[in-house]
């Protein structure tokens, strides 16, 4: 996701940020911006797009002597990416810089228009630079604003604050949101990353959680709940691609782990106490409509399969689901009362935009639900849903995926709530559920560990069988093209009630079911199924939070009061059982053989 950069010190900071910013550009931008404050001179410079854009904007400018500097690439997720939507943001006389999500920016927004602060951005982060202004008007010092300021946010943050009211010192706090200080001599400079700092810091500290503080020259304070606080440094590692991965032993990894805190992104703004948000839409988008068709290719065409049982339950208006490959040559049925949904990670996918021109050619409505603002797919649809997942590195989708679904989960409830066919019982259910979904996705250092121990009984054998019902058939499919495309091993998707029809005569103890049994949807029914495959000697990995006593293995989840809930935490365990086995195997994980990012041809 975005990306941050700080520097304090008298060498020239234009370069230092902008170079800063050129390491970062792994993580995904749209636009980027910096803010760097000499003396009392305060300059300030944002572009859209690539930052050869930043770079064009500032080449005739340069710094000398001491300064503080901010620097920020943003990639969209409340507002479109627009300079006045890119970082850092102005106050009257401060600029601020700010990745994660401010959760109650909304409240604290009305709180300050209501004292006639005007707001330039759509952003949650213009509001902490305006709420600081707020609190320096009456606090001692411009450190207990700031101090003031970070108490009243909720959610998670990284945060960088430079003030002509203090032009020697740059504010920091850090909740949720990674960032680290490098050091060298009374040079500091802060990052997302090690990589916009290696060769320039010498040592560096990983900011924990609840810390802030203040680094002026020569003087650097580290605070938490307690108070002052002692600190130590390290040394800082030479190896710039290790370093984007933030440790992880792979980019899939990493993205694995990331999923907890992206899918919060993607409800931001849009999942509120009691109601369903999508700013995107106007208020009569779906006036005429009486159907949905839904068209994708790949992990996404799962995130649509899922979205089919949620569409018909929650929003009780029928969908239809189509392989965009094979959309575009069956001459479809195409009415005008149905809108057309396309869903692509990189908004580019050929065969998915195709498709969209031949809607658009019969006069239907069209959305996209994308990852890319102002991909070919956005811009050809009449609206667009952001998934907000950041950019993905990793061949092999992940956290596209379960953004995709939160999205297209969020879309049913609201479809429910603006043609009144879901009650507020079942809204606030589905709601509560909805925010509970990060903690379902977090991964734990117990279940990676056992599934690194059972990926070693995998690797041989006929093939998998992965198999679930409903929803969890779309995750059973998804789970299957996971193993196959890192591990290379033969692996499917079926809906369990349809083994006894065929594929049930492959089962015997070097056929691997991958069975996916929560227990608030048709626990019975899989129940059922698999002891049919057991009894035919399969051996049998059940993943439920309900042992199973005929299973060869057992991963056991947490959350079962809802099928969502369930379902987002048993995603993450068939993506880390791919990972392990892939590992075990010896492959490239990040880039699987005979393997593309963006399909971009038929």
């Amino acid at each position: 996701m975005c990306g941050i950069v700080g520097y304090l010190g008298k060498n020239e900071k234009k370069e230092i940020l902008l170079d800063g910013l050129q390491e970062l550009e792994y993580r995904g931008y749209d636009s980027a911006g910096i803010a760097v404050i000499e003396g009392k001179n305060l300059n300030q410079f944002k572009a859209i797009g690539k930052l050869e854009n930043l770079r064009e904007k500032t080449k005739n400018y340069q710094t000398k002597g001491f300064g503080i500097s901010i620097g920020h690439t943003r990639w969209a997720t409340h507002g479109k990416p627009t300079e006045l939507n890119a970082h850092p943001h102005l106050g009257d006389y401060s600029y601020v810089v700010h990745n994660g999500i401010i959760e109650n920016y909304q409240a604290l927004k009305a709180e300050l228009q209501a004292e006639g602060v005007k707001f330039l951005s759509q952003t949650d982060t213009e509001t902490i630079v305006h709420l600081f202004e707020k609190e320096n008007k009456t606090s001692k010092s411009v450190f207990q604003a700031f101090k003031n300021t970070i108490e009243r946010l909720d959610g998670a943050y990284a945060t960088l604050l430079i003030t002509q009211a203090d032009t020697d010192t740059i504010y920091f706090a850090k909740h949720g949101s990674p960032m680290l200080v490098g050091f060298n001599g009374d040079d500091v400079y802060f990052a997302s990353s090690d990589t916009p700092i290696i060769g320039k810091a010498t040592e560096v500290y990983y900011l924990e959680d609840g810390e802030y503080g203040y680094a002026k020259e020569g003087v650097f304070k580290l605070f938490d709940a307690n108070g002052e606080k002692t600190f130590k440094k390290q040394a800082l590692t030479a190896d710039k691609v290790l370093a984007q991965k933030d440790g992880y032993r792979f980019f899939m990894e990493k993205e694995i782990y990331e999923q907890s805190r992206v899918i919060s992104e993607t409800m931001m703004g849009r999942v509120l106490d009691d109601t369903i948000a999508l700013d995107e839409l106007g208020s009569d988008f779906f006036e005429g409509i009486n159907s949905v068709k839904i068209c994708a290719c790949g992990t996404s065409y799962h995130s649509a399969l899922t979205a089919a049982y949620l569409l018909e339950r929650l929003a009780k208006v029928r969908c239809d689901i189509e392989i965009a490959s094979e959309f575009r040559y069956k001459d479809p049925l195409l009415t005008p009362d149905t809108l057309f949904i396309t869903i692509s990670q990189s908004g580019e996918t050929a065969d998915t935009l195709e498709a969209l021109k031949m809607a658009k050619r019969a006069g239907l409505k069209s959305l996209s639900i994308c990852n890319v603002d102002n991909s070919s797919i956005v811009r050809e649809s009449d609206a667009a849903i952001l998934t907000r997942a950041g950019i993905e590195k990793g061949v092999a989708s992940t956290k596209a995926f379960a953004t995709q679904t939160m999205v297209l989960w969020i879309l049913a409830l609201y479809i429910g709530q603006e043609k009144k066919t879901i009650s507020k019982d079942v809204l606030k259910t589905e709601i509560d559920a909805m925010l509970h979904t990060p903690k379902a996705l977090v991964v734990t250092d117990t279940l990676h560990e056992k599934l690194h121990r059972l990926s070693k009984r995998y690797l041989h054998g006929h093939g998998f069988f992965f198999i679930g019902r409903d929803i969890f058939f779309p995750l059973a499919l998804e789970g299957a093209l996971k193993l196959k495309e890192i591990s290379y091993m033969h692996a499917e998707g079926y809906p369990a009630g349809e083994m006894k029809h065929g594929p049930i005569a492959l089962a015997d103890s070097e056929l691997f079911t991958i069975a996916l049994m929560p227990k608030s949807m048709h626990y019975d029914k899989m129940k059922s199924n698999v002891e049919e495959l057991s009894a035919r000697d399969a051996t049998i990995c059940a993943i439920s939070p309900l042992p199973f006593e005929l299973a060869d293995d057992f991963i056991q989840t947490k959350y079962d009061s809802h099928p969502m809930l369930e379902f987002f935490e048993m995603m993450v365990v068939t993506q880390l059982l791919a990972l392990e086995i892939s590992v075990r195997l010896g492959n490239d994980v990040d880039m699987p053989r005979n393997l593309a990012k963006s399909v971009t041809v038929e």
